[in-house]
């Protein structure tokens, strides 16, 4: 397809959805469009294609984090797309077995048991935090309060009982699965359908830890100290490690994703690693010239402007805008666009002053009022 689609469009599904609902999107999508399901349908390949790869982008924290930050440009070469023949374009094969099993009542090359059992990275939560222009610039440490699954401090994430722990299925015989046989158009087809006894673990829990009623977790309130690097942007994310919800069968906890919200500032504005301000100055300091005192996140800076200096001019100071990031001290500059004040609210005095002042000057003081006098003037005889 020449033009991408958005992801969140293609699975049908809103940006803030959970992984357990991009997986559910995906699975149902996946069933529709499967090509096998669908041999009059022509598009059906294509669809399927274009679902693969959207979830492939969207259940992976990282490719997901990029995509809503930069879009396609940000998992060209990540986000799968491969075709059938190279691993069906980027699909996680162990959600086509489960896909293949309800097509078919369970099996798609076996292991559902194992794939539960093996250990499983838990899920990745976000939060958000609100820094002030300066706290961005250079870097800060917060704190965050965030709600997180831990394994139990009692049963330690067994789910079971102190003194018990699970036992072997006697329905499935800790395999997870029961076989059966199902004739078929096409003849007979032995099959794996999950054991609805223990659900495809192996394992039952006759007695539950009464701590977390036999999930293994809890939910608790967690603070967490976050470092905040120099030269974050406003709707960036900051990625802490190891902080997100527990894994599972021993696997490695989520990550936390804190989005960065930049609190407006009254002086500067930025873009990128830029900083730009606006300030006023006199009518008299602009025609004769002066050095004046500029803003700067590093404190008041002395700036000299030339005589004659214009509304509007714009000054580079070098070196004194945003950090950038990992840059060993490089900065971006600061940018300040002097803005003449006209006097107003003249004494008698004052305006006699100016008045001679008037007298005393001539074109020659004024080149964009000779220049536009011109222009008028060669418009009009034409």
């Amino acid at each position: 397809m020449a033009d991408k689609r958005d992801y969140y469009e293609v699975l049908g599904i809103d940006k803030g959805a959970s992984a357990e609902d991009i997986k559910k999107a995906y699975r149902k999508l996946a069933k529709q469009y499967h090509p096998d399901l669908n041999k009059d349908n022509p598009d059906a390949a294509e669809k399927f294609k274009e679902v693969g790869e959207a979830y492939s982008v969207l259940s992976d924290a990282d490719k997901k984090a990029r995509y809503d930050q930069f879009g396609h440009a940000g998992v060209d070469g990540n986000g799968g797309g491969g075709g059938f023949g190279g691993g069906f374009g980027g699909f996680d094969m162990g959600d086509l077995g489960d896909i293949f099993g309800s097509f078919f009542g369970g099996g798609f090359g076996g292991g559902g048991q194992s794939r539960r059992n093996a250990p499983q990275k838990g899920r990745d939560i976000r939060a958000h935090i609100d820094l002030t222009f300066e706290e961005a610039a250079f870097g800060c440490t917060k704190e965050v309060r965030v709600s997180r699954l831990e394994n139990c401090d009692t049963c330690g994430g067994s789910g079971a009982k102190v003194g018990t722990k699970a036992e072997t299925c006697s329905r499935c015989g800790g395999r997870g699965q029961i076989r059966s046989v199902q004739n078929t158009p096409f003849g007979q087809i032995q099959t794996n359908t999950t054991c609805p006894e223990c659900r495809g673990k192996g394992t039952v829990i006759k007695e539950r830890c009464p701590a977390c009623q036999g999930a293994g977790k809890n939910r608790k309130s967690d603070k967490i100290t976050i470092n905040i690097p120099a030269g974050v942007d406003d709707g960036q994310s900051v990625r802490v490690r190891t902080k997100g919800d527990a894994g599972e069968n021993g696997g490695p906890n989520g990550d936390l994703y804190v989005t960065i919200s930049i609190k407006r500032h009254p002086i500067f504005e930025r873009d990128e690693y830029d900083v730009y301000v606006e300030m006023p100055i006199s009518f008299v300091q602009a025609a004769l010239g002066a050095d004046i005192e500029v803003p700067t996140l590093d404190g008041k800076k002395t700036h000299t402007i030339p005589e004659g200096t214009q509304s509007g001019t714009k000054f580079r100071l070098k070196g004194l805008g945003i950090p950038y990031p990992s840059s060993n001290g490089q900065r971006g500059d600061q940018y300040v666009t002097v803005l003449v004040e006209t006097p107003k609210n003249l004494t008698p005095k004052q305006r006699e002053a100016l008045m001679k002042f008037a007298d005393e000057t001539n074109d020659k003081n004024y080149n964009q009022q000779k220049k536009w006098s011109s222009k008028i003037k060669d418009y009009f005889n034409k």
